[in-house]
C-alpha cells in the first residue's frame, strides 16, 4: 500500500481533517539531529498519509518561515520511507491564469536566497536539480485538479523569498523578469534538501493572493496575512482529492517500475 508524506503550511494546518479515515489518526514525534518533528499519520483506504506542518513549534506558536528548521522536517520525512513527498506551498501569483484560489503544478524553483541548505556541511557533495519534480506524479495531479477546478496551470515556476514580510512591487517585477510566475517563502530549502535524499517529489502551488502590485482590480491593494491564510484554507478539499488520486495511481506506477 502506498505511503505519501505531505509538508504543508499556510491555510493547511487542518488538512488531515479532509480525509475519510479507516482508523483514528495518530501523531508521532520523530527525533532528528535538528530537533523533534510531530507527524500526523492518517490511514485511508488508498494508503497512508503522513502530514507535517512545516511551521510546527513546541511552544504552540507558528514558526515564521525564516526560522523553520527545514533539515529536521526533511530528515523526519526521509525516516518514514514514503513513496512520494508532496510540498504544499501558498504562493503569491503574477499569472493571469492563476488567480487566488487556483492550484498549479510546480515545474521549477528560482531560489536566490543567501542561506545554503544541505545535509552535507563536512564534505562537498553535489546533487543534481535539473528535474526536481516527478513527472508521473505531476500528471496525476494535473488530471485530478483539472476535474476539480476546471483549469490547472502545469508549468509554475516558484521564486523563493525569505520573508517574513511580503515582497515589494519592485521585487515582484524583478522576479518576473527572471522568469518567476509565483512567489513563496518555503519551497526553495525543501526542494534543495529533498534532492539530497532521492525520494520522488512533487510540489503544488496554491495561489492564495495576487503578488504585490499584481491585483488587476487594484494594483495598490495591500496583502493581508489573515486573508491569505483563509483563502489558502479553502483549497484543502482539492488538495486532499489530489492526494487520494496520487495514492491510488502512483502506487501502480511504483509497482511497474
Amino acid at each position: 500500500m502506498a505511503r505519501v508524506a505531505v509538508i504543508c503550511g499556510t491555510g493547511m494546518s487542518a488538512l488531515s481533517d479532509e480525509f475519510d479515515v479507516t482508523e483514528e489518526k495518530s501523531t508521532i514525534r520523530v527525533d532528528t539531529d535538528w530537533g523533534e518533528v510531530p507527524v500526523t499519520i492518517i490511514k485511508i483506504p488508498e494508503g497512508t498519509v503522513a502530514v507535517i506542518d512545516r511551521h510546527h513549534s513546541s511552544e504552540g506558536k507558528r514558526t515564521p518561515p525564516h526560522k523553520i528548521e527545514h533539515r529536521a522536517n526533511i530528515m523526519a520525512v526521509s525516516s518514514l520511507q514514503v513513496d512520494l513527498i508532496i510540498s504544499i506551498n501558498s504562493v503569491g501569483s503574477m499569472r493571469d491564469d492563476m488567480p487566488p484560489g487556483t492550484i498549479g503544478i510546480t515545474i521549477d524553483v528560482l531560489d536566490l536566497a543567501v542561506k545554503p541548505w544541505t545535509f552535507f556541511d563536512d564534505h562537498a557533495v553535489h546533487f543534481d536539480r535539473t528535474s526536481q519534480f516527478n513527472k508521473e506524479a505531476m500528471d496525476i495531479c494535473m488530471n485530478s485538479l483539472s476535474k476539480t477546478q476546471g483549469i490547472c496551470p502545469s508549468d509554475v515556476i516558484v521564486a523563493q523569498c525569505v520573508g517574513p514580510q511580503f515582497e515589494s512591487p519592485s521585487e515582484i517585477s524583478a522576479l518576473e523578469r527572471l522568469g518567476a510566475d509565483t512567489v513563496g517563502m518555503t519551497l526553495g530549502p525543501e526542494s534543495r534538501l529533498v534532492s539530497e535524499i532521492g525520494t520522488p517529489y512533487l510540489a503544488l502551488a496554491c495561489s492564495s493572493n495576487w503578488a504585490a502590485g499584481r491585483d488587476p482590480n487594484d494594483p495598490e491593494a495591500n496583502i493581508d496575512h489573515s486573508a491569505v491564510d483563509h483563502l489558502a484554507s479553502t483549497m484543502r478539499s482539492q488538495i486532499s482529492t489530489c492526494i487520494v488520486s496520487l495514492l491510488s495511481e502512483f502506487q501502480d506506477i511504483e509497482g511497474e517500475s
